[in-house]
């Protein structure tokens, strides 16, 4: 019988329960999928302890990326048919779907067939990660070729496709990060430069990088009270991208400066891009050529088995990692 992962109260890794789900026939516009590798998103983590944007509806399911072979489709699914691989694109309520299990249902909308050159493992790794800056870069050309964009939590999974999306886009790449421990490895991954927020101050490097212009994006997951950092290193007319809520502080957003400089700031996330059909084909298009070109590359940083979901929470919310992380099914 297979499993599914639930949680009937808010909470830790803990409260994450292993109950049996059957097999369910898809209805018309639904793909059963019979999964083999899912990837964590903080999101998720936050939909987990009743702090995601959206509330929860306990008990509930969770799981936005999951990635395996077809064993049903709905009536009316007609892109994708049974023994194909797929992944499951971030286009859907978790109130409506979660697919970390071991058999479950998505949304046909959802349901990306796999090239046959990527791995499960892969197909985890690539839409929330390239999708969200591609999104937020491409789209309405707000990163232009030349551009400089602050990246804050730069080895988080976002972080690592941001810098690989904004350099396939001819921009500047600052990545932003509190250790220096992982200066090196985001280098490697394409950083233009690495600021050590710990350590450094954030506006005097960013006006050194810039010679003295200010940074034209930043691209920030965290908020908090190091937001207003972000607005003094910021060009005039400059733009912040909000599109999460890491921090536990309240965001501050001091609006002297953000009226001197005509700063725009926008809440941001991918589900206008991924929700409509010739966009989420624009970005999947993307991603894989950049994928096959090299241009973007998957970084996993830790493997777990579907038995320890309660442990790969544990270590996403640490926040020591820098790529994804992945559990097989």
């Amino acid at each position: 019988m297979a499993k599914v992962i639930t949680f009937a109260r808010h909470g830790g890794p803990e409260v994450f329960e292993y109950i049996e789900a059957g097999s369910p026939e898809p209805a018309a516009s639904e793909v059963r999928i019979r999964v083999k590798a899912i990837g964590l998103n903080r999101a998720e983590s936050m939909w987990r302890r009743g702090e995601y944007v959206e509330p929860a509806k306990l008990p509930a399911r969770i799981g936005y990326e999951a990635s395996g072979v077809v064993e049903a489709v709905g009536a009316n699914v007609t892109h994708v048919a049974v023994g194909d691989a797929v992944s499951t694109v971030p286009s859907f309520s978790m109130n409506d779907y979660g697919v970390y299990g071991e058999l479950v249902l998505a949304p046909a909308h959802a349901v990306v067939k796999s090239p046959a050159w990527l791995s499960h493992e892969d197909a985890v790794a690539i839409w929330n990660v390239f999708v969200t800056p591609y999104a937020a870069f491409a789209e309405n050309e707000r990163l232009k070729p030349g551009d400089v964009v602050l990246i804050p939590a730069a080895s988080s999974g976002v972080g690592i496709g941001a810098i690989q999306v904004a350099k396939r886009l001819g921009a500047t790449a600052v990545a932003l990060t509190r250790t220096r421990e992982k200066r090196d490895a985001l280098v490697a991954l394409g950083a233009d430069h690495v600021i050590v927020t710990g350590e450094e101050d954030l506006v005097e490097a960013v006006q050194c990088i810039t010679d003295g212009r200010g940074a034209d994006l930043a691209f920030d997951p965290v908020g908090g009270k190091d937001f207003a950092r972000l607005i003094d290193a910021l060009r005039p007319g400059g733009t912040i991208l909000l599109y999460g809520a890491l921090s536990p502080d309240d965001t501050v957003l001091p609006v002297l400066p953000l009226l001197a400089k005509r700063i725009t700031v926008h809440g941001y996330n991918l589900f206008a891009t991924t929700t409509d059909a010739q966009r989420q084909a624009a970005a999947a298009a993307f991603v894989f050529d950049g994928l096959q070109s090299g241009a973007l590359k998957t970084v996993i940083a830790h493997r777990f088995e579907f038995g320890q979901m309660a442990q790969a929470h544990a270590l996403l919310e640490r926040n020591e990692h820098s790529g994804r992380i992945v559990v097989s099914v």
